[in-house]
């Protein structure tokens, strides 16, 4: 009897997988693109901010990125640019279409079957929506504080004068929010761009917003340069809250303000007996920062000895502790901040150029006061709505006012905070500070 050929079964293609980023804000859009491209076999992954976003791309390289029409940390143009640089071959859409300079994927007509879908839901809700729910001007209650405020047309940074009638601020109603449509919105700088923790709408200070929204989801170093007083380590912290490392510690340290004996220790920490003194071992200031990011305020006062050994930890990501022959690997993010000229140091030779250069690979400047002086009354409300967190709110009248925006403010911003805290106290009980009562702290001869 012949064998009876045994027929192969048929083989059965294998699906790759394919990995979609979603980049939305809006939770309800993520989810009904997640939803259809779910369906047609493609795995997502979510992210609602542009550090997010990064994150993940770096995590998974997508095959595909679909950006809503913006992002609420980062600028939407400056952000695809980049990402093409680091993904060239990640098929890219917006909610407005596939970007013209991503390569054409094979499953391009998925993804905008997806968005289209998507889009349509978003059609259908505007149409059937209550006639006053799709107003083009969607508007928010007027309040005081630190807001960004526009003018009538709504594209100016007027800041009307804080000596009003009653004492009372009155801020115009901020810009509209943008509704999504077929293509994204084009995106200015401009007040409502700025970071909530720099206040002024000046084009310094804007352009300061614009850098650490580029630069705080990537792990590059940054060197932060500007005046005494000028809110160096309130960039470095907004850096730390919109990077990818915001659950982790933010270690601030300033390097001026501990004397040369001890920084090495302080840093790098030490062992039981490393030292004259060291009664017990203790976790450096590097260390107690892995996983977050490690602020070094005052680099410039650094001695040369230790700025070699920061090198090294820069290099290497390696530290040892004093006193100990192992290494520890520690992985921070730097942020470093002076008020000197780090680069003409480097010069004369009182700063190490190869640090500098290992530090500066992405600079921001604070501006002094004097430098955007328009931002004045926004900062003096500012503070004053800071104050008032324990007292009663006070106010300036006209001459107060003109008083303080005749200073040169050689102590920048923290001059103006502590200039507005002496005049509080010594108004007493009065809701309103007069010029009287302006005192910049400056000896008469």
């Amino acid at each position: 009897m012949l064998p009876v050929p045994i027929t192969a079964l048929p083989t059965v293609p294998r699906t790759r997988s394919r990995t979609a980023l979603v980049a939305s804000a809006d939770s309800s859009f993520r989810q009904r693109l997640t939803e259809t491209l779910t369906g047609l076999r493609w795995q997502v992954r979510e992210a609602e901010s542009g550090a997010q976003a990064w994150s993940a791309a770096e995590e998974t390289a997508p095959e595909a990125v679909i950006l809503d029409s913006w992002l609420p940390d980062l600028d939407l143009t400056e952000f695809i640019a980049d990402f093409r640089g680091r993904f060239p071959q990640t098929d890219l859409i917006t909610a407005g279409g596939a970007s013209k300079e991503s390569p054409r994927g094979p499953f391009r007509q998925e993804l905008l079957y997806a968005l289209r879908r998507c889009q349509d839901t978003d059609t259908a809700a505007w149409n059937t929506a209550p006639e006053l729910e799709r107003s083009p001007t969607l508007l928010a209650p007027l309040k005081t504080g630190p807001q960004p405020a526009v003018d009538s047309a709504g594209g100016g940074n007027a800041i009307p004068s804080l000596a009003s009638p009653g004492g009372t601020v009155h801020l115009s109603v901020p810009r509209a929010i943008p509704i999504r449509g077929d293509s994204p919105p084009i995106r200015e700088q401009s007040a409502a761009d700025r970071l909530p923790e720099l206040i002024g709408n000046s084009p310094s200070m804007l352009e300061v917003s614009r850098r650490i929204r580029l630069v705080a989801p990537r792990l590059t170093p940054v060197l932060i340069e500007g005046p005494t007083g000028s809110g160096k380590e309130l960039v470095a912290e907004a850096l730390h809250r919109l990077s990818t490392r915001s659950r982790k510690p933010f270690v601030a340290i300033n390097c001026a303000a501990i004397p040369e004996a001890l920084l090495e220790a302080e840093l790098f920490g030490h062992t039981r007996g490393a030292f004259t003194g060291a009664v017990q071992g203790r976790v450096g200031r590097i260390e107690s920062a892995d996983g977050g990011t490690l602020f070094l305020d005052e680099i410039g006062e650094m001695p040369l000895a230790l700025q070699s050994k920061l090198l090294r930890f820069v290099e290497s990501s390696e530290l040892q502790r004093i006193g100990e022959n192992e290494t520890i690997k520690v992985n921070v993010r730097i942020v470093a901040a002076t008020h000197r000229p780090l680069a003409e140091h480097t010069k004369t030779g009182s700063f190490r150029a190869d640090l500098y250069y290992r530090l500066a690979v992405f600079l921001i400047r604070t501006p002094a006061l004097v430098e955007h002086p328009q931002d004045l009354a926004l900062l003096v409300e500012h503070f004053l709505e800071k104050m008032g967190r324990e007292s009663p709110v006070k106010r300036l009248d006209a001459s107060a006012m003109a008083k303080l925006a005749a200073h040169d403010w050689p102590g920048n911003v923290r001059e103006l905070e502590h200039v507005l805290e002496r005049a509080s106290i010594l108004a007493g009980d009065e809701s309103t500070l007069t010029a009287a009562e302006i005192d910049f702290g400056l000896s008469v001869n």
